[in-house]
This record gives structure tokens, C-alpha cells and sequence, in this order.
């Protein structure tokens, strides 16, 4: 059973994940042009300690034990929702890299585009304008994306203020600016 809060965007998701034409034997096939725009998983506080440095989690704000179940959930719903495998990419930011790997939907590549803007917010446009660049190139024919990221770029992009766990759905359609499908709430 799905919990409540997941349930908002279960009908839509149920609609994403039907089998496309020619879809294997077991009627699982991801669905095309699929983009999830997800925040990472819960890690408590806000922003990071002074001194932060990509590649070294020491000195970031790491995902808890909530976090780390939060992400497995989500990944373990999108497979039930017919997504088992994905493109997968993350900010290079260890809660958002650690959440794409929880997912378990394919491997992990970093997208420097995800990467928070709030310790330097001069970059937030031509980061925003990056990962514009990287939807605009996303076949609306292609497997499903996954897109591990944080609130400021999610909110930079859609001016959506999602959780933490949050999924934003989209559809490729290449151009810049894919439609919001919809919310997948956390499990």
C-alpha cells in the first residue's frame, strides 16, 4: 500500500508507466521522455559548514538514516510504477549523489548544472541556463531521466519549492522548458 502522500501523484505516475508499443514480455517498459526532477533526500539543517568542498561529504551536510530510507523508498516506488531503469544524473554535492545511488535505477553520472547556486548565487543563471540547455537535448522518445538536484535549482527552474524527497515531473519535449506533469510526493 502507498502512503498517503504519495498517493497524489500515483494516478499520474500509474498513467506515465503504462507500456509503450512493444514493450517486453512482462508489459514493463519505462516511459518515454519521462524527466524526475527530484530534491535530494531529508538531511537535516540548511546549507552546508563553512569550508565545503565537492568530493569530501566530511564537509557537507550528509543525508541520516531518514534520508537514506527516504531515497530507497522513492526508488523502490518509481519501480513499482514500471521505472526500472533510468538515465541518472546528480549535483556532484554527496546528499545528492548518495540519494541518485539509493534510487537504484541505473548508474550515476554528475551533472555540474545540478549543482547548488547558494554558496555562490551569481552562478544561479547560467547554471539554470546549463541545465536548460541539458533538457532542451533530452529526445521526447528517450528513456526516462533522473535528475538529482536541490530546492534552489529545482525552484530556479519551475518556481517550485519542493521537499526534501520531493519528485517534479516533466516531459521532454525538446525545448528548454519541458511541462510540469505533475508532484511525486515522498514516501
Amino acid at each position: 500500500m502507498l502512503p498517503r502522500r504519495a498517493l497524489l501523484a500515483a494516478p499520474l505516475l500509474l498513467a506515465l508507466a503504462a507500456p509503450a508499443a512493444g514493450a517486453g514480455a512482462d508489459g514493463a517498459e519505462n516511459p518515454a521522455g519521462l524527466v524526475i526532477l527530484m530534491r535530494h533526500a531529508e538531511a537535516p539543517g540548511f546549507g552546508d559548514p563553512p569550508g565545503l568542498r565537492l568530493g569530501d561529504c566530511a564537509t557537507q551536510r550528509n543525508l541520516d538514516d531518514r534520508g537514506r530510507a527516504q531515497a530507497r523508498r522513492m526508488g523502490a516506488l518509481l519501480r513499482e510504477r514500471g521505472i526500472r531503469a533510468a538515465r541518472v544524473h546528480s549535483s556532484q554535492w554527496c546528499r545528492c549523489l548518495d540519494t541518485a545511488r539509493l534510487l537504484d535505477l541505473g548508474p550515476v553520472a554528475e551533472l555540474p548544472a545540478l549543482n547548488s547556486t547558494v554558496p555562490n548565487p551569481a552562478e544561479r543563471e547560467s547554471r539554470t541556463a546549463d541545465l536548460r540547455r541539458f533538457l532542451a537535448a533530452l529526445p521526447a522518445d528517450g528513456p526516462p531521466v533522473v535528475l538529482v538536484t536541490h530546492q534552489v535549482t529545482i525552484t530556479s527552474l519551475t518556481g517550485i519549492h519542493p521537499a526534501s524527497g520531493e519528485a517534479v515531473l516533466l516531459r521532454a519535449t525538446g525545448t528548454p522548458n519541458p511541462p510540469v506533469l505533475g508532484r511525486l510526493k515522498p514516501p
